[in-house]
């Protein structure tokens, strides 16, 4: 199994097309000690970011989550869309992922939406003219083995509870016509974010939590 066969692989649900589990782990442990130095990055929503591959439509990463590791926190806040679907796989761990109800209104907003464009290892925000109100949504809950999808455009905010390492496989497709949006203060402005390189000793340290969260 490659990179390249995961987004056909985790298109799956329960059942017949699921995905492989013991196929899925035995190439996160391979894969994960590829990860050449100076390509992880701490990723401003908390996680640490392994890239696998990336190609103009598609991108697959591991994400992992650990008291161990280095941590990052949002400018803005940590309700997001993405410009492309996502679909991940929970390799061990808990995650939640919570979907507000965000809604376009001039009255009594309680965000602006930011616009984040990504590019060379740097987010720049800018706030937008749109405001927004947030209120409660749904939120679903996953362990390990557990598949959860995301179209692109749809707002959400991934939770891990404190202490707990999990790791996810990400596997993102552009969806044209869609942009990377995050809530943020309504007299919030404009701003860059780097997102930084983890060192040798962190890019270890995130390979360890995900090998032995393996088992």
């Amino acid at each position: 199994m490659t990179a390249a066969d995961l987004p056909a692989l985790l298109r799956g649900g329960p059942g017949p097309g699921a995905p492989d589990h013991g196929a899925l782990r035995a190439w996160v442990r391979a894969a994960v000690r590829e990860v050449p130095a100076g390509a992880a990055v701490r990723h401003p929503l908390g996680f640490v970011c392994l890239p696998v591959r990336r190609t103009p439509e598609t991108g697959v990463c591991v994400h992992v989550w650990s008291p161990r590791l280095p941590g990052a926190a949002p400018t803005t806040s940590g309700v997001h869309c993405h410009s492309w679907d996502l679909v991940s796989y929970v390799l061990f761990g808990e995650i939640g992922n919570e979907t507000p109800a965000v809604a376009d209104t001039v009255e009594r907003p309680t965000h602006r939406l930011f616009e984040v464009v990504s590019r060379a290892g740097t987010d720049d925000l800018r706030p937008t003219g749109r405001t927004v109100r947030r209120a409660a949504g749904e939120t679903g809950r996953f362990g390990g083995g557990d598949v959860y999808r995301l179209p692109a455009g749809v707002f959400h905010r991934t939770v891990v509870p404190a202490g707990v390492d999990t790791a996810t496989v990400a596997v993102g497709r552009v969806r044209p016509g869609h942009g990377d949006l995050s809530l943020g203060p309504l007299g919030g402005g404009p701003h860059r974010v780097t997102r930084t390189p983890c060192d040798p000793d962190e890019l270890a340290e995130a390979v360890r939590v995900t090998l032995d969260g393996l088992g």
